[in-house]
């Protein structure tokens, strides 16, 4: 097992808040260059856990370190996913402006409100090492709702060898793990408690040169 891996386990399994699945009103996707998240969020509206999907991602994905190139926003591209796999379009919510999570959680919120939609409870879908960062975002930006935190079940190590280059998935990581930290810390979000041996995991990484995604 090599440096890099193990040290990149450490954060995944720290970003992980591990919530248990129940029904909910809407099951909000935050949408992003990982096609699997559209295919989860799918799976679990097909399976009877909420009776809307919300596809909230206004960034049109054009990444050649990642090898994605699309054609439409994250949200309507993730949206024509899930019509294509049978969910009936009066079941699906798009908002295509939001550039970052809480932008997702802004224009959703005032999308529902414009539609008259009180969902009490949402299960939020996106990548696995995106978790506690979107559930801190969501206490603060969006109160007096229930959230439950869910991702595809894949793990550190497949998701390292899968359809997206490992290096730009690496920088990813430890961008959103370092979000933690700097927006706990201006109240854009919840602030986290951040165990000593995995903010050693990041430096560690940022030293061996995944550092292209950190705030500045």
């Amino acid at each position: 097992m090599d440096e890099v891996y193990s040290l990149v386990q450490i954060i995944w399994d720290y970003m992980l808040v591990g919530h248990s699945l129940r029904r909910a009103d809407c099951i909000f996707v935050l949408c992003s260059h990982d096609i699997r998240v559209a295919d989860y969020a799918i799976d679990l509206y097909q399976r009877g856990f909420a009776p809307h999907l919300l596809f909230s991602g206004g960034v049109v994905q054009r990444n050649a370190a990642l090898n994605v190139f699309w054609d439409a926003t994250e949200a309507e591209y993730f949206a024509r996913r899930a019509v294509s796999a049978g969910v009936p379009a009066d079941c699906i919510l798009i908002e295509s402006r939001s550039t970052n999570t809480g932008e997702n959680i802004l224009f959703s919120r005032q999308l529902l409100e414009a539609r008259d939609l009180e969902f009490q409870s949402f299960i939020m879908v996106q990548k696995p090492y995106m978790e506690r960062r979107v559930l801190a975002t969501a206490q603060v930006q969006w109160l007096n709702k229930e959230y439950i935190v869910t991702s595809p079940p894949i793990t550190c190590a497949d998701y390292l060898r899968s359809q997206l280059p490992r290096a730009a998935v690496i920088q990813h990581i430890v961008g959103d793990f370092q979000r933690i930290k700097v927006y706990g810390e201006n109240g854009f979000q919840a602030r986290q408690e951040i165990p000593t041996e995995v903010w050693a995991a990041f430096e560690r990484l940022v030293a061996l040169g995944y550092d292209q995604r950190l705030v500045r």
